[in-house]
């Protein structure tokens, strides 16, 4: 295009009284010799071409040098082809080509740049909007609710501004009989719309009473971000409004400024005009587009000071060594002063909790980085008295697309920075030995005098002399004894688990089908007593679990015990087992007085017995058998599993993985 308007100009004439300029004619010659007019088409558009693909390749500051000294000569060389041959270059439409082309491919690189940071502004923006939502109404709504628990108002209105440039109303609260009645005829209305301008001019609060002889008072705050006003915010108190009501209304303006904004910016995201990039008015979206994105990072690092409040130290560091982030607690485990904070590095931090199990901060950072993996130990520091619980691990950055990327390119997860959190260990060690020391005391202390006392009672139980009543007595005493017994049998057995002591945990192959049988041979007595018919379904080739048979064999007790206990008699017990896919599942069925559906969940834990209806809790009961049940069961990788309807019994079961 450049090529052929200078091509149309000197054909036309135009360019002639300029082009004579840069012609000296010898004084035995009156005319000057050009070249053919396609020789001088071509040469034009060969220009042209050369200069877009210079400007295009260099830029217009590089290719503004090479072109300005091209230039300069073809000018002396003009000036000396017309002196000593007559002959004429074409200097000016050749210049006015290479100007033409020049300023249109830098017009079209402008616009290419334009193009691409507006795509990605709005890109980046709709991902925050799909993140956070761009609902500003229920987002101006709930800000209003927040005022409305602790200023109380009569009345609060937002206004933002319509293409004319009126105040319209966004979003309303409390709307009483007593309000401001939404039509610009009334005057309280209006009086509230000049509030809200005269705040928005001055971008300052103002406060006007409704009348001289009550408390009652309008307030105007108008919603800026950024330096940009977008809105107001009326509200209407009863009571005399405070100084320090002021910083509360004037941050939660601010959260709905950004919200009006951001619904603002993602109402404008259509179609841009080709020349946009030449309008103020684009210009002016694309500072508003960076003011959303400026406002979605202000919320977003609501998380990073969050972490100021923590009771654990955390810090963060850049993969360059640098410290992005340390809260309060990590400085003060570090022995760190605020100032130090700034110029420690990532691996300095780290040097600060050496202690003989973490003697190398790099290495476990470089085991993190390869393996991204997290990197935890428990560090002891004699001269402090404390023990500290230390993790290391990688922050990744999501798979989400990503809004600074082109087209349908996507982010894949990549290291972001290092995270290390720092927790004091030094009471729960503390009550970890007291808890060991408690169950020393029961484990010698309480079974010994337990031991004695069962013993001598059941001695007396087989004495003829005594008396019913102190024979009464002392059954009373020999039963109570054993059941105490049984419960701390079954707490320690319960805890130890809960320890994860895996030391006196022994993993062998174990059939289920052959625990279920030698489970029925030892409590066929108890049901016989109970008229319990105890009935085994066995399934075939059931293929063996890893498991520790005194544990697995305890468990199954425990439930064909229950199931015992609580049937009524004449009634059936089935224990079956089955191969579901890559797991083997053992139930134990009943019929049962059931489980009510509130209680399902909570049989499973510590102590709590299920109370029926028109019964009392069962005083032989420990209330951990069940709890013993499901701490084995997920020690070996397994679920527990509870169908129960009352009245109809109840289904306990329990899956182990398969060999």
């Amino acid at each position: 295009m450049a090529g052929l308007l200078s091509v149309a100009l000197w054909w036309a004439g135009l360019l002639t009284p300029l082009q004579n300029a840069f012609i000296m004619l010898p004084r035995d010659s009156d005319h000057v010799l050009a070249p053919t007019f396609w020789n001088g088409v071509a040469l034009i558009f060969a220009v042209s071409f050369a200069v877009a693909i210079d400007v295009g390749r260099f830029g217009s500051r590089r290719a503004l040098f090479y072109l300005g000294g091209g230039f300069l000569g073809l000018a002396a060389f003009s000036l000396f082809a017309s002196w000593f041959f007559s002959f004429d270059i074409l200097l000016v439409p050749i210049a006015v080509a290479a100007l033409i082309s020049g300023i249109t491919i830098q017009l079209k690189r402008l616009r290419d740049r334009d193009a691409a940071l507006t795509g990605k502004l709005r890109a980046a923006s709709a991902r925050f909007e799909s993140a956070q939502g761009h609902d500003a109404e229920n987002c101006l709504l709930r800000g209003l609710q927040l005022l409305d628990t602790v200023l109380s108002p009569s009345e609060a209105v937002v206004f933002r501004r319509d293409r004319d440039g009126q105040l319209i109303s966004s979003a309303r609260l409390r709307a009483t009989q007593n309000s401001l009645p939404d039509t610009g005829r009334n005057s309280a209305w209006r009086d509230a719309v000049k509030l809200c301008e005269r705040a928005m001019a001055g971008v300052e609060l103002l406060v006007e009473k409704v009348d001289a002889e009550s408390t009652a008072a309008n307030v105007a705050l108008p919603l800026r971000h950024e330096g940009r006003t977008v809105g107001a915010l009326l509200i209407r108190v009863t009571r005399e409004f405070e100084d320090e009501d002021r910083a509360l209304l004037t941050a939660v303006g601010g959260q709905m400024a950004r919200n009006l904004q951001r619904e603002e910016a993602h109402k404008r995201n259509g179609k841009r005009s080709p020349l946009g990039f030449l309008s103020t008015t684009e210009t002016d979206h694309q500072l508003e587009s960076l003011d959303v994105l400026r406002g979605a990072l202000l919320e977003q690092s609501v998380g990073l000071n969050a972490l100021g409040e923590l009771g654990e130290g955390v810090a963060l560091g850049y993969l360059d060594g640098r410290t992005a982030y340390v809260n309060e607690a990590l400085a003060k485990f570090a022995n760190l002063e605020h100032e130090d904070i700034t110029n420690i590095t990532f691996f300095d931090l780290l040097n600060r909790f050496r202690t003989d199990v973490f003697d190398q901060p790099v290495i476990a950072v470089r085991r993190v980085l390869q393996t991204g993996e997290a990197y935890e130990r428990e560090l002891h520091f004699a001269d402090r008295n404390a023990t500290y619980g230390l993790r290391i691990a990688l922050v990744l950055a999501g798979s989400d697309e990503d809004p600074m990327a082109s087209g349908n390119q996507i982010a894949a997860d990549k290291p972001l920075c290092l995270a290390l959190v720092i927790k004091d260990l030094t009471l729960l060690k503390e009550y970890d030995a007291l808890r060991s020391d408690m169950l020393s005391l029961m484990s010698h202390e309480l079974r010994t005098p337990l031991t004695s006392i069962n013993g001598f009672a059941e001695l007396l139980t087989t004495e003829q002399d005594l008396p019913p009543q102190a024979k009464e007595f002392v059954t009373i005493i020999a039963n109570e004894s054993q059941r105490l017994s049984r419960m701390i049998n079954t707490f320690l057995a319960v805890t130890k688990l809960e320890r994860k002591d895996r030391q006196e945990v022994l993993k062998i192959p174990l059939r289920l089908d052959e625990v279920v049988k030698e489970t029925i041979a030892g409590l066929q007595k108890d049901a016989r007593k109970r008229r319990i018919r105890l009935v085994e379904q066995p399934s075939q080739r059931l293929p063996p679990v890893a498991a520790d048979k005194s544990m697995i064999t305890q468990a199954v007790k425990n439930l064909v015990s229950n199931a015992i206990k609580y049937s009524p008699e004449r009634t059936t017990v089935t224990v079956s087992t089955a191969l579901e896919a890559e797991t083997v599942r053992l139930c134990v069925e009943d019929r049962g007085y059931g489980i009510p559906a509130e209680a399902k969940d909570r049989v499973w834990e510590k102590f709590y017995r299920v109370v029926r209806e028109g019964q009392e809790k069962d005083e032989e009961s420990t209330g951990l058998g069940l709890s013993f049940v499901r701490e084995v069961v997920e020690q070996h990788g397994g679920t527990v599993d509870l169908d129960s309807e009352v009245g109809r019994g109840s289904r306990f079961s329990f899956t182990l993985p398969r060999l």
